[in-house]
């Protein structure tokens, strides 16, 4: 028995020391997306659930990371910083401000950014100070509307309402009626991303006509396993499918993103914080 327990105690300690390791040290991971719509190679940072997590002073691994890949723009999905008994913004516009001075910025809202909108009486004037940072750094914020980029891309960001988050909901609980009635149809004439920060409607954004559709949340499920991949999302999904990585719907991509953070659930396990890149190709 002793020996169990000394034994059980020694792992319960290498899987701390794991997890923290993995909180703290990022990959870079290179997704590849073809499409008919572009006439031309185009390469995108994605950014998601960061958390107010930093790689370095000033997030200067991060920054560097991003400056390798050289990409045409950065996109990021949302929850970067921690909204519960108060909204720190510090570390997330300071990051913007960086990327803005060196790339195009679009920003699409997470449930955390979402939440110091709808809670002003929680979090008085966070949201406001968030949107006049956003636009003192020259970030395009995409809040149910979009932006066209270099001619043959469109990004739209979703706002995807509290409701979504609730734990336990079913994948097929939202409707294509939902987004057209914030964003229009999807653009037939140009490539089209849509950032909505929950992948688990994923099958939904491509019906609406996504041809890549970029979401985080499920931070890699937690603790993924070999041959099965996440365990548990946020909202207690359990081995859902849309933990991370890339996904076909239709004919159409989804990257989810294993997210550069975590919160609440302060693990992660075979899951390290992920930079996600996609070069999207001719095709």
């Amino acid at each position: 028995m002793w020996r169990l327990m000394t034994a059980g105690a020694a792992a319960a300690a290498g899987g701390c020391l794991r997890s923290a390791y993995e909180r703290k040290n990022f990959v870079t991971d290179i997704y590849e997306v073809k499409s008919e719509k572009v006439s031309r190679e185009r390469t995108f940072m994605f950014l998601s659930d960061l958390h107010d997590n930093c790689f370095g002073i000033k997030q200067e691994r991060l920054l560097a990371a991003i400056d390798k890949v050289r990409p045409q723009a950065v996109l990021v999905g949302g929850d970067m910083m921690v909204v519960k008994k108060k909204a720190d913004l510090g570390i997330t516009l300071s990051l913007m401000g960086e990327l803005a001075a060196k790339y195009p910025v679009f920003y699409a809202n997470g449930n955390h950014e979402s939440r110091m909108y709808r809670k002003r009486q929680l979090y008085g004037d966070s949201y406001d100070v968030f949107l006049r940072g956003l636009k003192d750094a020259g970030v395009c914020h995409l809040s149910d509307t979009w932006a066209d980029f270099d001619g043959e891309v469109r990004i739209s960001g979703l706002e995807v309402e509290r409701k979504y988050y609730d734990k336990r909901v079913p994948g097929d609980m939202m409707d294509v009626s939902y987004i057209e009635e914030r964003l229009g149809r999807a653009a037939g004439d140009r490539y089209q991303i849509l950032m909505a920060h929950s992948p688990l409607f994923y099958r939904t954004y491509g019906l609406w006509g996504a041809d890549l559709t970029l979401c985080g949340h499920f931070h890699g499920g937690t603790i993924r396993i070999p041959g099965i991949g996440g365990l548990m999302t946020p909202q207690f999904h359990f081995f859902e499918r849309s933990c991370g990585g890339h996904l076909k719907t239709g004919g159409k991509d989804v990257i989810v993103s294993r997210g550069l953070g975590t919160h609440s659930i302060n693990v992660r396990l075979n899951n390290r914080a992920e930079l996600v890149a996609v070069r999207i190709r001719p095709g």
